[in-house]
């Protein structure tokens, strides 16, 4: 195809999908149906992860839950059978290991069945600056955030590809599109998962298996305990997100096979604005909205609300 061809073809496309996500404005997404797919969720022992378990259980799914708190697992269990789950397994795994994922990947395998949604959710935050991390925090921070990522993939995509069919969901961060002060090494390793993330899915779209499907989740601070003490300057415009209402909008972009989910909806003209705006507007508008200054009051899930 030559060169002015290939233009207007990519002209015309352009206009139609435009179209089409102006029509999508008004008109919902047709949402897929997910009765009886396996969904693995790592670190559903609590907050997002339970959370997301209960809405996926509401569905009639299979659920296998992947944590490393036995009793949170214990719970999220029994809440996702109240929920309506067909079948409930969990099992203890520490995704930071490579080894160890693989070995309870094969465990999953030999006892459920092949996964088809896998939710990459597990995750940690040091709460420190740079330089006053220690280095195996940082370390941590980059196996669980990110690595893990890698060897889910490598466990469970395979079954996917071979029946050209399955859903990669990774629980990113808005801190893995934008910089934020004190917060180095979480950033390095969600802009990490947000970048593998896009990069396997476009591998899986090169090579025709596009019933493979990718949702890419960046929220803002969800009030899990997390992010405790974290403070936002402009409530209004960038809230603290409610769990429960994250947790349904995860479940709605993965019915509606949603490629990119930012949260809150300001997140997306705030990444836009990164992109465009030369280097001193973007710190400017870093401190209009307290970039600089989120993580100055943090103090994290304490121990008694693990």
């Amino acid at each position: 195809m030559n060169f002015f061809l290939e233009t207007i073809r990519v002209i015309l496309l352009s206009v139609w999908y435009s179209v089409e996500w102006l029509i999508h404005l008004f008109v919902p997404m047709k949402k897929k149906n997910i009765a009886g797919e396996v969904v693995l969720i790592t670190g559903a022992g609590s907050g997002i992860g339970r959370l997301m378990a209960q809405e996926f259980a509401a569905l009639g799914t299979v659920l296998v839950l992947w944590d490393i708190n036995q009793e949170g697992m214990k719970e999220t269990a029994k809440l996702v059978r109240q929920n309506g789950a067909s079948r409930v397994h969990y099992y203890l795994c520490d995704c930071s290991v490579k080894n160890e994922v693989y070995r309870v990947a094969d465990q999953v395998k030999r006892e459920v069945g092949d996964v088809s949604i896998l939710v990459n959710n597990a995750g940690i935050v040091t709460g420190k600056k740079f330089m006053d991390a220690p280095d195996s925090l940082i370390e941590k921070t980059m196996e669980v955030n990110t690595m893990a990522h890698f060897w889910t993939y490598k466990a469970f995509l395979p079954a996917m590809i071979a029946n050209n069919h399955g859903h990669l969901v990774s629980i990113a961060s808005t801190a893995g599109l934008i910089g934020v002060s004190g917060l180095a090494d979480y950033c390095a390793s969600k802009f990490a998962a947000v970048g593998f993330a896009e990069s396997v899915g476009l591998e899986l779209l090169a090579t025709g298996k596009d019933g493979v499907k990718t949702t890419i989740v960046c929220p803002y601070f969800i009030s899990t305990g997390m992010f405790d003490g974290c403070q936002t300057k402009w409530p209004r415009l960038m809230p603290i997100l409610n769990p429960e209402y994250v947790a349904k909008k995860i479940i709605h972009a993965v019915l509606t096979d949603q490629v990119h989910l930012l949260l809150p909806r300001s997140m997306y003209l705030m990444a836009a604005l990164k992109n465009i705006l030369p280097t001193k507007q973007g710190v400017l508008m870093g401190h209009y909205v307290g970039a600089f200054n989120f993580m100055d009051t943090f103090k994290g899930r304490t121990k008694k609300q693990e």
